[in-house]
Parts: structure tokens; sequence; C-alpha cells
């Protein structure tokens, strides 16, 4: 029996793990905890199989792109320098891509030759919840067309091209909206870790111009440099929602300020009916009809057990 042929390279918990030993760890279990993802359960030794060979790897290719660079500069006889190495992380809500981002920023800030690592998160470019509703897309939020996407774009590559200061906007999850006034400002990092849910995306098809031929568009996956997508099977990212859920329900969603507020004294059953119902109608068809497909666009494609535990690596081939 023969295997079709795959443009990535596929390596098991225990080949990757193999690795580890070529890359540093600066991180104790206390670092872990306050980075990991609420219903998260990633301690120091995931860490150590996962993030010591994948920050080890991200250093090789940073490398190697800033010497790309230098010789460009050499040949065309510029003095332009490297802009920020732009990594994106990609997944599903509640597949813990959170946690991979800042870890990802956490470890890379470690090494000497990226000690400027920003991490900005997609969110703070979704349209305002007034906006969602007067688009009647308020049960669409999360999907590619509730999002600000010239924005975000602007803001890629500003960054990309190696503007001084580029600033995004907030996303509060404890009011459900974007923060109004407030901005996270990037200064020309040695590294931008972009972690969104449709990060991958590519561009919208153009208007069809004269002749019948369509317009280029851009899209922020056009100026991103290393991309993971973190995947799992879809039953078990189910639970792990409903999970989260329920240990917000007895926790944040009883801030006054918490837009589910509602649910924090409503019977768990019933709360988890309601997010059950969420997450069938918004979350899992996005990711089927949004998110999922892009997995393809990764570079590094990290699979996840039922246990939240790194089972695969796929390594997009060079």
């Amino acid at each position: 029996m023969t295997t079709s042929p795959s443009p990535y390279i596929e390596l098991s918990r225990e080949q990757w793990a193999g690795l580890a030993s070529t890359a540093p760890l600066p991180l104790t279990q206390a670092d872990v905890e306050h980075l990991r993802g609420l219903g998260d359960p990633i301690d120091l030794a995931e860490v150590d199989v996962v993030y010591r060979p994948l920050t080890a790897l991200l250093q090789d290719y940073i490398a190697a792109t800033r010497e790309r660079a230098r010789r460009t500069a050499g040949f065309l006889g510029v003095t332009e320098g490297p802009t920020p190495f732009v990594i994106a992380v990609a997944g599903s809500v509640a597949v813990g891509k959170s946690t991979t981002a800042r870890l990802i920023a956490h470890l890379l800030a470690r090494f000497p030759d990226t000690p400027r690592v920003d991490l900005v998160t997609t969110d703070g470019f979704l349209l305002p919840n007034a906006v969602l509703e007067e688009r009647g897309l308020t049960g669409r939020k999360g999907f590619p067309e509730s999002y600000d996407r010239r924005a975000l774009l602007e803001f890629v590559s500003a960054v990309k091209s190696g503007a001084p200061r580029v600033e995004a906007p907030v996303y509060s999850h404890t009011v459900y909206d974007i923060v109004p006034g407030r901005r996270v400002v990037v200064e020309r990092p040695d590294v931008l870790v972009l972690e969104g849910l449709n990060v991958l995306q590519p561009a919208p098809r153009g208007r069809v111009g004269a002749g019948g031929s369509r317009a280029s568009a851009l899209a922020v996956s056009d100026f991103i440099d290393f991309s993971i997508y973190v995947d799992a099977d879809p039953s078990d990212i189910r639970r792990w929602y409903l999970e989260r859920f329920l240990t917000l329900k007895r926790t944040a969603f009883n801030d006054p300020e918490s837009y589910f507020q509602r649910f924090a004294d409503v019977r768990d059953d019933i709360a988890l009916s309601a997010a059950s119902g969420v997450w069938e109608s918004v979350n899992l068809l996005n990711l089927r009809e949004n998110i999922a497909p892009t997995r393809g666009r990764a570079t590094l494609v990290l699979h996840k057990d039922s246990d939240h535990h790194m089972s695969r690596v796929l390594l997009r081939k060079a």
C-alpha cells in the first residue's frame, strides 16, 4: 500500500521530544502556571517536550530570515536592516492557542538574539458589538466578517514594514467588547506573535474588473514568516470549551462588569445547555467553515490528544 505525498514531515511525540536536548528551558512550573490559559492543564514536562524544540526551531528560522535579509541588502547595495519576524498562532476557540502563543513569546524573549517579543491577539480587531448588531453579525462573532480586516491588515503590514510605532485596539473578555480608548503599542520588536482564530485566512476574492479579471488582494497571512496551527479533534475541543465555561461561570462571570454575569447564578445543567448551543451554532460552525480549512496553510501543526498533550507535529517541508 502506497501513501500519497504530503507537504509535511510528520513527527511523533517521541521523535519531537528527542529534539529538546538542543534547546534551553528557562522556565519554572510557576512560569507555566502563570502563562497557561484557563482550562489548559499544560505543565513543565509538556513545555519541555513541546516548546523547547519549537523555540529552537523558531530561532533557526529567525536566523535564516535575518541572513537572507542581510544578503539581499548587500546584493542591492542598501542598508535596510531586518524587520520584525511575525509568528501566527491559529486554531479553534478553546483549543489552547492562547497558551501556545504566550509560551512562545515568553521563551523567545529569553534568547539573546530576540529579547524584544510582543504578543497581540486579533480579538482587538473584532468589530464593536454595536457595529456587529447594526450589521446583523452578532451571532457570527469570531467569523472572518466580524473583524475589521482592513485595520488588522494595516497593523500587520506596518509592523512587518518596520514602522517605529504601531497601535492596536484592545478587547476585553470581561465586557465582551472592544475597550474604547485603550491601545496596545508595538515598537519594532524582534518578534511579533499574532494569535487568533482566522490569522491564516486567504485574501478575499477581489472584485471583477474590466475584461473579467479580478483585482488582487492582500491577506494577513502574506506578512507572516512562520505559522502554527493548534489542532485537536472537535469532540475534544467541545469538551474543553464546556469545561472552561463552567470554570468561568464560577469565577469570572461573578464580576459585576462581566457580559456573562447572567449565567453566574443559573443551574449548571441549564448553563451548559446554553453553552452547548453556542458551541454547535457558532464555534463549531466557524471551525468547520473557516478555521480548519486554513490548517493546510500552516508552517507547523501541533496536534493534541484528548488530554491536551501534543501527540504529533507536522512541519512543512522546506
